[in-house]
């Protein structure tokens, strides 16, 4: 009983810990998204897709605030994660992000300059492209998720198994090109360049730019940790023995996949279990082959890897 009660404290102390560390992410990524939202898309009719390109076009056409507009486009998005995507573990943190940037959108617009910063498009695609994806990629590192594109893109994943960024190419390409019918296509090709820049820059903030992390563990509790990282992550752990040169010890040897937004999470978990285990991650660009996830493991993964219950 005494052990059990002394290995909950730290575990929940680091729970917490890392919770307010992801609300803070997703705080920050939020902000700087409607601040580049208002400085750099609004002004110009520049964007890369997503619903915040449809709002462009509802208030081109009706005159409905932009943030109010992401708002309600957001709510039937909302609704399909929710039943898709883990329920009320998805809810929680998608729904703060959405509801703070949308109506952060309409405030923050009051505050600044309604032109914006420049009034070359071009500078506009790439400075916006780059804050963008700055702010996306926090939203990510912080397990949530802004309502939009990438739910439908993320459900359409797990359905299908076409990678997540070929499906963001071909949803976010339809809405630049209602962006082109509506506002020109020389703004449709300039919001083209910002989806292409905003993907970059995403990716090297959630963790560089390669598709796939090859993780190796040497622990002492390789039973534990790989039974953590089945039941958390939904990954399938390989384990062999190798013998350290120095010591001439022999030592448990675990190595695994994961995405790119796993490699928070993996951290986190195999620190509860073994702070002193021995973590090497490297990029990969694909891989093929092997049990990886049942579809109803997976889909239970991507919603507890995005969002816990706060």
């Amino acid at each position: 009983m005494s052990m059990t009660q002394s290995q909950s404290r730290p575990l929940s102390s680091v729970n917490r810990r890392e919770t307010i560390r992801n609300y803070i992410f997703l705080t920050v990524g939020a902000l700087i998204m409607m601040v580049n939202f208002n400085v750099f898309m609004a002004p110009s009719n520049i964007a890369p897709g997503g619903v915040g390109g449809l709002s462009l076009i509802l208030n081109h056409y009706t005159g409905i605030p932009r943030g109010t507009g992401m708002l309600l486009l957001s709510i039937p998005l909302i609704a399909l994660g929710f039943w898709k995507l883990g329920r009320f573990r998805f809810l929680v943190r998608t729904l703060y992000v959405t509801v703070f940037y949308t109506i952060g959108v309409d405030i923050t617009a009051r505050l600044l300059p309604a032109g914006g910063l420049v009034d070359d498009l071009l500078l506009t695609a790439v400075f916006g492209g780059v804050l963008g994806g700055v702010g996306y990629g926090l939203v990510l590192r912080g397990r949530g998720m802004v309502s939009g594109t990438g739910i439908i893109s993320r459900v359409l994943q797990l359905r299908t198994g076409i990678p997540v960024s070929q499906l963001y190419m071909v949803i976010d390409g339809v809405v630049i090109v209602a962006l082109g019918l509506t506002f020109g296509w020389e703004r449709a090709l300039y919001g083209m360049i910002m989806l292409f820049i905003m993907g970059l820059a995403s990716d090297y903030v959630l963790e560089g730019p390669s598709v796939v992390r090859v993780v190796f563990i040497v622990t002492d509790l390789p039973e534990a940790v790989a039974e953590v990282l089945l039941e958390r992550l939904r990954v399938g752990v390989t384990r062999w023995t190798g013998e350290g040169m120095y010591t001439a010890e022999e030592r448990a040897i675990l190595f695994c996949t994961v995405t790119r937004p796993d490699v928070e999470l993996l951290h986190s978990v195999v620190t509860e279990i073994d702070p002193a285990a021995f973590v090497v991650i490297g990029q990969g660009h694909q891989a093929t082959g092997g049990i990886v996830r049942r579809p109803d493991l997976a889909r239970k993964a991507a919603a507890e890897a995005t969002a816990d219950v706060a």
